[in-house]
């Protein structure tokens, strides 16, 4: 199949990759437009795992203020250059991590960095419902794995649904954003403040 420069067009607008680079996945797939995206986003995350190890001393610091300055949140989000820390996209990015740490409330960034103290509180509650709930001992562990599972995936900013595409998580979009950008990009921290909370 031919590959027209409209159809790297649209590959380019769906993906926001590089022109060669949507040509390549197009050629390489056949012109399956899905399986170009499916391409380019396996590129990324390759990209992503290169990149991991290097240092993230460069960055930029963005806040967002939510509900009539009753809701606040800053993050800093790390890059290896100065060049992509003034970059548009990278600059979006960080206004969304912001926007999404308001609404969905993460307690850290990753499920590591979750006190163990809130895990074993948390799977306290578990083990007395599934108890409570007439559950056999042996079906109780299984059930409170699962349930801890899920309590940290919703809890760790990284594995938590992207607020603006509950498709991608967290992870997702910055694994995305390495590949485009082509240096390690990383949350390092955020704060949430809230009037009454």
């Amino acid at each position: 199949m031919a590959i027209t420069s409209k159809m790297v067009k649209v590959l380019r607008d769906k993906t926001q990759a590089g022109m060669m680079d949507c040509k390549k996945a197009l050629e390489k797939t056949e012109g399956d437009m899905e399986k170009a995206v499916d391409l380019l986003r396996q590129k990324g995350l390759m990209v992503a795992a290169k990149r991991a190890g290097r240092a993230t001393s460069e960055g930029y610091v963005e806040t967002y203020i939510h509900a009539g300055g009753k809701l606040g949140v800053m993050v800093e989000v790390g890059c290896e250059t100065d060049f992509v820390a003034k970059n548009y996209d990278f600059r979006a990015f960080a206004k969304d991590i912001a926007m999404h740490i308001a609404a969905s409330t993460p307690l850290a960034i990753s499920r590591e960095e979750i006190s163990p103290d809130v895990v074993s509180r948390e799977k306290e509650i578990y083990v007395q419902q599934a108890l409570d709930s007439g559950k056999p001992e042996a079906i109780v562990e299984k059930m409170v794995t699962g349930k801890i599972e899920k309590f940290l995936a919703e809890v760790a900013l990284l594995e938590q649904k992207f607020i603006k595409n509950p498709e991608l998580t967290i992870q997702d979009i910055l694994n995305d954003l390495v590949g485009k950008m082509g240096e390690n990009i990383s949350i390092k921290r955020f704060a949430r403040f809230q009037i009454g909370a």
